[in-house]
Protein backbone atom coordinates (compact mmCIF):
# COMPACT_ATOMS: atom_id res chain seq x y z
CA UNK A 1 0.00 0.00 0.00
CA UNK A 2 1.11 3.75 -0.56
CA UNK A 3 1.68 5.31 2.71
CA UNK A 4 1.02 8.80 3.24
CA UNK A 5 3.99 9.84 5.07
CA UNK A 6 5.87 10.26 1.90
CA UNK A 7 2.99 12.93 0.71
CA UNK A 8 2.44 14.93 4.45
CA UNK A 9 3.46 18.18 4.24
CA UNK A 10 3.46 18.10 0.50
CA UNK A 11 -0.05 17.64 -0.69
CA UNK A 12 -3.59 17.95 0.78
CA UNK A 13 -4.15 14.86 2.33
CA UNK A 14 -8.51 15.31 2.83
CA UNK A 15 -8.11 16.22 -0.87
CA UNK A 16 -10.45 14.26 -3.12
CA UNK A 17 -7.78 14.26 -6.13
CA UNK A 18 -5.01 13.64 -3.74
CA UNK A 19 -7.45 10.98 -2.24
CA UNK A 20 -8.52 9.68 -5.64
CA UNK A 21 -4.80 8.93 -6.99
CA UNK A 22 -3.28 7.38 -4.05
CA UNK A 23 -6.07 5.10 -4.54
CA UNK A 24 -5.75 4.67 -7.98
CA UNK A 25 -1.89 4.01 -6.97
CA UNK A 26 -2.44 1.18 -4.75
CA UNK A 27 -4.74 -0.29 -7.24
CA UNK A 28 -2.13 -0.31 -10.21
CA UNK A 29 1.02 -0.95 -7.95
CA UNK A 30 0.92 -4.35 -9.76
CA UNK A 31 1.62 -4.44 -13.37
CA UNK A 32 -0.57 -6.41 -16.40
CA UNK A 33 0.28 -8.28 -19.34
CA UNK A 34 -1.73 -5.46 -20.99
CA UNK A 35 -0.59 -2.02 -19.05
CA UNK A 36 1.72 -0.79 -16.35
CA UNK A 37 1.19 2.88 -14.54
CA UNK A 38 2.81 4.80 -11.85
CA UNK A 39 3.18 7.93 -10.26
CA UNK A 40 6.27 9.80 -10.21
CA UNK A 41 8.23 9.79 -6.54
CA UNK A 42 7.97 13.58 -6.63
CA UNK A 43 4.86 14.23 -7.99
CA UNK A 44 1.47 12.52 -7.70
CA UNK A 45 0.14 14.42 -10.35
CA UNK A 46 2.60 13.13 -12.94
CA UNK A 47 2.69 9.66 -13.62
CA UNK A 48 4.48 7.43 -16.26
CA UNK A 49 2.80 4.26 -17.76
CA UNK A 50 3.93 1.47 -20.38
CA UNK A 51 1.39 -0.38 -22.63
CA UNK A 52 1.99 -3.19 -25.02
CA UNK A 53 0.79 -3.03 -28.31
CA UNK A 54 -3.19 -5.06 -29.14
CA UNK A 55 -2.20 -8.23 -30.43
CA UNK A 56 -3.02 -9.01 -34.10
CA UNK A 57 -2.02 -5.61 -35.27
CA UNK A 58 1.38 -4.16 -36.62
CA UNK A 59 1.67 -2.72 -33.08
CA UNK A 60 1.98 -6.52 -31.79
CA UNK A 61 5.14 -6.83 -29.78
CA UNK A 62 5.57 -3.15 -29.18
CA UNK A 63 5.81 -1.47 -25.49
CA UNK A 64 4.99 2.08 -25.65
CA UNK A 65 5.75 4.28 -22.84
CA UNK A 66 4.34 7.40 -22.08
CA UNK A 67 3.35 10.46 -19.31
CA UNK A 68 -0.28 11.30 -18.14
CA UNK A 69 -0.84 14.94 -16.68
CA UNK A 70 -3.60 15.05 -14.19
CA UNK A 71 -5.16 18.31 -13.06
CA UNK A 72 -5.24 19.65 -9.46
CA UNK A 73 -9.29 19.46 -9.83
CA UNK A 74 -9.13 15.52 -11.25
CA UNK A 75 -10.73 13.27 -11.41
CA UNK A 76 -13.33 16.22 -11.85
CA UNK A 77 -11.37 17.24 -14.93
CA UNK A 78 -9.55 14.91 -17.06
CA UNK A 79 -5.92 13.95 -17.53
CA UNK A 80 -3.31 14.70 -20.65
CA UNK A 81 -1.66 11.71 -22.07
CA UNK A 82 1.54 12.08 -23.83
CA UNK A 83 3.51 9.48 -25.87
CA UNK A 84 7.13 9.45 -25.72
CA UNK A 85 8.11 6.04 -27.26
CA UNK A 86 7.93 6.42 -31.22
CA UNK A 87 5.15 4.05 -32.58
CA UNK A 88 3.96 5.56 -36.11
CA UNK A 89 0.56 5.95 -34.75
CA UNK A 90 0.53 9.51 -32.73
CA UNK A 91 3.52 11.93 -32.66
CA UNK A 92 5.59 11.88 -29.34
CA UNK A 93 5.26 14.64 -26.80
CA UNK A 94 1.99 15.41 -28.35
CA UNK A 95 -1.06 15.63 -26.18
CA UNK A 96 -3.60 12.75 -27.45
CA UNK A 97 -6.88 14.01 -28.29
CA UNK A 98 -9.22 11.41 -27.62
CA UNK A 99 -12.60 11.98 -25.51
CA UNK A 100 -11.14 10.98 -22.19
CA UNK A 101 -8.27 13.61 -22.33
CA UNK A 102 -7.70 17.09 -21.47
CA UNK A 103 -9.02 17.99 -24.98
CA UNK A 104 -11.96 17.09 -24.28
CA UNK A 105 -13.27 18.02 -20.48
CA UNK A 106 -17.00 17.88 -22.20
CA UNK A 107 -17.27 14.17 -22.58
CA UNK A 108 -15.01 13.20 -19.45
CA UNK A 109 -16.76 11.66 -16.66
CA UNK A 110 -15.30 11.57 -12.87
CA UNK A 111 -16.00 7.72 -13.02
CA UNK A 112 -13.15 7.32 -15.31
CA UNK A 113 -9.85 6.46 -14.34
CA UNK A 114 -6.44 5.78 -15.54
CA UNK A 115 -6.75 2.50 -15.98
CA UNK A 116 -9.76 3.43 -18.18
CA UNK A 117 -7.36 5.71 -20.13
CA UNK A 118 -4.98 2.69 -20.32
CA UNK A 119 -7.78 0.86 -22.25
CA UNK A 120 -8.85 3.12 -24.53
CA UNK A 121 -5.30 3.86 -25.74
CA UNK A 122 -4.82 0.35 -26.42
CA UNK A 123 -8.12 0.07 -28.20
CA UNK A 124 -7.08 3.45 -29.96
CA UNK A 125 -3.44 2.15 -31.50
CA UNK A 126 -5.18 0.37 -34.62
CA UNK A 127 -7.69 2.77 -35.49
CA UNK A 128 -7.19 4.61 -38.37
CA UNK A 129 -5.49 8.14 -38.10
CA UNK A 130 -7.83 9.88 -40.70
CA UNK A 131 -5.05 12.38 -41.65
CA UNK A 132 -5.68 14.57 -38.18
CA UNK A 133 -3.82 16.60 -36.37
CA UNK A 134 -1.44 14.87 -34.46
CA UNK A 135 -1.81 11.25 -35.93
CA UNK A 136 0.28 9.58 -37.70
CA UNK A 137 -0.26 7.10 -40.94
CA UNK A 138 2.78 5.40 -41.11
CA UNK A 139 2.78 1.84 -43.30
CA UNK A 140 2.38 -1.16 -41.20
CA UNK A 141 6.11 -2.33 -41.99
CA UNK A 142 7.07 0.66 -40.63
CA UNK A 143 5.14 0.03 -37.82
CA UNK A 144 6.20 -2.92 -36.95
CA UNK A 145 10.02 -1.69 -37.08
CA UNK A 146 8.76 0.57 -34.72
CA UNK A 147 7.73 -1.84 -32.14
CA UNK A 148 10.62 -4.21 -32.50
CA UNK A 149 12.79 -0.95 -31.65
CA UNK A 150 10.52 -0.03 -28.99
CA UNK A 151 11.14 -2.92 -26.61
CA UNK A 152 14.94 -1.54 -26.28
CA UNK A 153 13.33 1.93 -25.36
CA UNK A 154 14.05 3.19 -21.93
CA UNK A 155 12.97 6.45 -20.38
CA UNK A 156 15.69 8.64 -19.16
CA UNK A 157 13.38 9.71 -15.57
CA UNK A 158 11.94 6.17 -14.97
CA UNK A 159 13.52 3.54 -16.19
CA UNK A 160 9.89 2.23 -17.87
CA UNK A 161 7.56 -0.04 -15.61
CA UNK A 162 7.79 -3.25 -16.66
CA UNK A 163 4.62 -5.25 -18.15
CA UNK A 164 4.13 -8.52 -17.07
CA UNK A 165 4.12 -11.84 -19.06
CA UNK A 166 1.95 -14.31 -19.69
CA UNK A 167 3.35 -16.92 -17.45
CA UNK A 168 3.18 -14.57 -14.58
CA UNK A 169 -0.44 -13.63 -15.72
CA UNK A 170 -1.27 -17.28 -15.38
CA UNK A 171 0.12 -17.55 -11.76
CA UNK A 172 -1.22 -14.31 -10.15
CA UNK A 173 -3.97 -14.46 -7.79
CA UNK A 174 -7.38 -13.35 -9.51
CA UNK A 175 -8.69 -10.32 -9.31
CA UNK A 176 -11.10 -9.55 -6.31
CA UNK A 177 -14.54 -9.43 -7.47
CA UNK A 178 -14.85 -5.30 -6.49
CA UNK A 179 -11.71 -4.61 -8.96
CA UNK A 180 -13.41 -6.65 -11.84
CA UNK A 181 -16.41 -4.68 -11.62
CA UNK A 182 -14.85 -1.48 -11.61
CA UNK A 183 -12.70 -2.85 -15.01
CA UNK A 184 -15.87 -3.91 -16.55
CA UNK A 185 -17.39 -0.62 -15.70
CA UNK A 186 -14.88 1.67 -16.95
CA UNK A 187 -14.98 -0.70 -20.65
CA UNK A 188 -18.57 -0.30 -20.72
CA UNK A 189 -18.13 3.65 -20.12
CA UNK A 190 -15.44 3.40 -23.33
CA UNK A 191 -17.89 1.62 -25.56
CA UNK A 192 -20.37 3.65 -24.95
CA UNK A 193 -18.29 6.84 -25.66
CA UNK A 194 -17.36 8.52 -29.24
CA UNK A 195 -13.60 8.65 -29.23
CA UNK A 196 -12.12 11.85 -31.47
CA UNK A 197 -8.87 11.66 -32.62
CA UNK A 198 -7.14 15.55 -32.74
CA UNK A 199 -3.95 15.86 -31.25
CA UNK A 200 -2.53 19.04 -29.68
CA UNK A 201 1.44 19.38 -29.87
CA UNK A 202 2.18 20.02 -26.17
CA UNK A 203 3.78 23.48 -26.50
CA UNK A 204 1.14 24.84 -28.43
CA UNK A 205 -1.50 27.29 -27.12
CA UNK A 206 -4.83 25.72 -25.93
CA UNK A 207 -7.59 24.59 -29.10
CA UNK A 208 -10.50 26.53 -28.76
CA UNK A 209 -13.84 25.07 -29.13
CA UNK A 210 -14.44 25.85 -32.92
CA UNK A 211 -11.04 25.13 -33.98
CA UNK A 212 -10.05 22.35 -36.18
CA UNK A 213 -12.32 19.46 -36.95
CA UNK A 214 -12.30 16.38 -34.66
CA UNK A 215 -13.25 13.38 -36.55
CA UNK A 216 -15.70 10.97 -34.92
CA UNK A 217 -14.18 7.40 -34.67
CA UNK A 218 -16.62 4.10 -35.77
CA UNK A 219 -17.99 2.69 -32.05
CA UNK A 220 -17.98 -0.59 -33.80
CA UNK A 221 -14.27 -0.45 -34.63
CA UNK A 222 -13.80 0.33 -30.47
CA UNK A 223 -16.23 -2.59 -29.58
CA UNK A 224 -14.38 -5.20 -31.11
CA UNK A 225 -10.89 -3.83 -30.07
CA UNK A 226 -11.80 -3.22 -26.30
CA UNK A 227 -13.51 -7.04 -26.65
CA UNK A 228 -10.61 -8.54 -27.61
CA UNK A 229 -8.61 -6.96 -25.06
CA UNK A 230 -11.03 -8.61 -22.44
CA UNK A 231 -11.23 -11.72 -23.94
CA UNK A 232 -7.27 -11.84 -24.33
CA UNK A 233 -7.05 -11.36 -20.13
CA UNK A 234 -9.73 -13.79 -19.61
CA UNK A 235 -8.61 -16.19 -21.29
CA UNK A 236 -5.07 -15.93 -19.86
CA UNK A 237 -7.13 -16.41 -16.38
Amino acid sequence: MMSTNEFEGKYNLKSPGVKRLMREANELRESTEEYSAHPLEDNLFEWHFSIRGPPDSEFEGGIYHGRIILPNEYPMKPPNIILLTPNGRFEINTKICLSISGHHPETWQPSWSIRTALLALIAFMPTPGSGTAGSLDYTPEERKVLARKSQQWSCSLCGKPQLKDASEINNAPKPEDEEQTQSSTETENIVRDSFTDDSQPINSPEVSSNSGIASTLCIGVLIVAIMAIIFRRIYLM
